[in-house]
């Protein structure tokens, strides 16, 4: 009988297991293989080169600004999201009735396709659109996606409001853990509205906003739809992502084992760099009593 389950447990298991061999490991052992050659992607043949790929990869411009960029993207994007998130998520546990159609309305952007969203707003941004013929008929000349700080900040706000929705979801159901006991007890003993919050919710708060923290910031190793239809990477570099630099090293300079390379790079950071902050909001969780 133990032997008959444990074939069943595999038997149920085998559909994600399959999945994730073709889609996830197949894909990583040949990316590892393909980062020590030099191949072309439409050559039939290639030559090892062991970690030229690597070494020419860590000295490349495209990559560092990659590196630097990914965190440029995490100061703006992670407050931003977390921001609109809370404020959508109090917005709604102050509804009397309908949160649940209110909160559907708000999940709806991280739905919809990040392509059309990207030129919709690219179409607004443009040089001669109604807004900006608006803003100059006042003085104000911005160049949206042709200024470094102001194309990150487009990106970045984008993609905050296709997430905000989905994080709200989450902490939603973080603020419905929390005990009403412990806000009557606070208003007893004469506790603000701003005290209550960062005294007593933002702490209790803790395990929604860990998980939110985390998709956030994985978010930002990710980014390359709004960065690809905006802005390209540039203006010199300014969003040049990760992904965006895999891209054109492999798909317009046809390097795919020079790109296989970045892309291992590109992992191995994002992992290390998630362990970090995972560990350093472990320890925030602590200081407020979370183990």
């Amino acid at each position: 009988m133990s032997k008959n389950q444990g074939w069943l447990g595999w038997l149920f298991a085998s559909p994600y297991l399959l999945y994730a061999i073709i889609f996830f490991l197949l894909p990583l052992v040949w990316s590892l293989f393909l980062s020590v050659t030099d191949w072309n992607l439409i050559s039939p043949t290639y030559s090892f080169v062991g970690i030229d790929n690597y070494t020419a990869a860590l000295k490349s411009q495209g990559v560092q600004s990659a590196f630097f960029v990914t965190f440029k993207f995490m100061a703006v994007f992670v407050p931003l999201v977390i921001a609109f998130s809370i404020i959508v998520a109090l917005i709604v546990q102050g509804l009397p009735r309908f949160k649940g159609l209110f909160l559907i309305g708000f999940f709806l952007p991280y739905l919809a396709s990040g392509v059309v969203s990207s030129l919709i707003v690219k179409g607004i941004l443009s040089y001669n659109s109604p807004l900006n013929e608006f803003l100059r008929g006042f003085g104000i000349d911005i160049n949206w996606l042709g200024s470094p700080f102001a194309a990150l900040f487009v990106v970045a706000l984008i993609i905050a409001w296709k997430f905000t929705g989905y994080y709200a979801l989450i902490l939603t159901s973080g603020f419905e853990s929390i005990s009403k006991d412990v806000y009557e007890a606070a208003l007893i003993d004469g506790v603000t509205p701003w005290q209550r919050f960062w005294k007593i919710t933002f702490p209790l708060l803790y395990p929604a906003l860990f998980t939110v923290l985390i998709l956030s910031i994985g978010v930002t190793f990710g980014i390359f739809t709004e960065v690809y239809q905006l802005t390209g990477g540039g203006p010199n570099f300014a969003t040049n992502t990760w992904q965006m630099e895999i891209f054109t090293k492999a798909f317009s300079n046809l390097q795919a084992g020079y790109a296989s390379a970045i892309a291992i790079i590109a992992s191995i950071v994002t992992f290390i760099a998630i362990y970090i902050i995972r560990k350093l909001l472990e320890l925030w969780g602590k200081r407020n009593g979370w183990t």
